[in-house]
């Protein structure tokens, strides 16, 4: 199994970062959480426009046919710009109703970005990204169900940079899918956005203490904080690790797939929150106002930690694939 991103794969991270730079600043993040919006319907466009939600449907349906790298490379530079809209989920929908024999005109409309799609965890049901402004639910529990604008309430969370809400996953129309794997899926997905989240913050702290002084020299040459970078960094290259192996073996569908995503979604809840804690604490009072940018992103962390299953859940289910009973 290779692990070399090939050039069109650093090309795509390339177009989306810039993308992305240019167009989601922090202060675009916090105006959609304001206004109690979901996503930014430019962003959602130049999303769209960039191909993320056509991403890992087939060539037949008029998708580009790639696989969760491709669409984990995305997630990756979602999750480093904080950007709000449910287009990973999306994207996701798009491919789950193609091969599931879903109507063309849903399939099209998600793949183009005219609709607007999301996942929710059925077996855990609690919140759901951006379900108010979602066309379509995708419910993943013991199977794979499709449900078209169900009823939904806003709930509040730490997350700023994503809506979250209550939403009723009874009916739809149940799809010849594996849950397993979209579940699977899911939580690699979201294991990708820590890491941009994880990449993110490590990059502010560096920032920061390059610049912030004491004793008449920055704080970013002393030895212990050049440990703490180091610590983070180290983190950040088990998880990417962890994550890219996880899409790998689930675009194969290989018999260990399951236990990479396992592997990928405990190692990246763990250590993007500890990485979060180290950002905090390496910007000291600074890093705790309202007015910094770190809160956004920290807190985008903690909720990537809980949703798709926790540290502890998936090192069970690490264990249990290991070592079965």
């Amino acid at each position: 199994m290779d692990f070399e991103l090939s050039d069109e794969h650093q090309m795509l991270r390339e177009v989306s970062r810039s993308m992305l730079t240019a167009t989601c600043p922090p202060s675009l993040v916090r105006s959609v959480a304001d206004a109690g919006a979901d996503l930014d319907e430019k962003l959602w466009r130049k999303g769209a426009d960039l191909g993320w939600m056509s991403l890992v449907v087939g060539e037949e349906a008029g998708g580009a046919g790639q696989g969760l790298v491709e669409l984990c490379i995305v997630a990756e530079e979602i999750g480093r710009s904080a950007a709000p809209g449910p287009f990973i989920e999306s994207a996701l929908v798009a491919a789950a109703a193609e091969q599931g024999g879903a109507d063309a005109a849903v399939v099209e409309g998600l793949a183009d970005g005219s609709l607007n799609g999301t996942i929710a965890d059925a077996n855990t049901p609690g919140i759901v990204h951006a379900a108010a402004s979602a066309n379509w639910v995708l419910a993943i529990g013991d199977d794979v169900r499709l449900i078209e604008t169900p009823p939904t309430s806003r709930r509040t969370t730490i997350d700023q940079s994503r809506g979250w809400h209550s939403a009723d996953l009874a009916g739809g129309h149940a799809l010849d899918l594996d849950p397993a794997w979209w579940r699977a899926a899911s939580a690699v997905t979201t294991a990708a956005d820590a890491l941009g989240v994880g990449e993110q913050l490590l990059g502010m702290t560096v920032a920061y203490t390059s610049v912030r002084e004491q004793f008449g020299r920055s704080i970013g040459s002393f030895q212990a904080v050049k440990h703490k970078a180091a610590e983070m960094l180290i983190t950040l290259k088990g998880v990417r690790a962890a994550t890219y192996r996880a899409a790998m073996c689930l675009d194969e569908r290989t018999d260990d797939a399951q236990l990479w995503a396992s592997v990928a979604k405990a190692h990246a809840s763990e250590g993007v929150a500890g990485v979060a804690g180290t950002a905090l604490q390496l910007h000291g009072g600074i890093g705790f106002t309202w007015e910094h940018d770190l809160h956004l992103y920290l807190r985008r962390a903690k909720v990537d930690e809980a949703i798709w299953g926790n540290t502890g859940s998936h090192q069970a289910r690490v264990a249990e694939l290991v070592a079965p009973s």
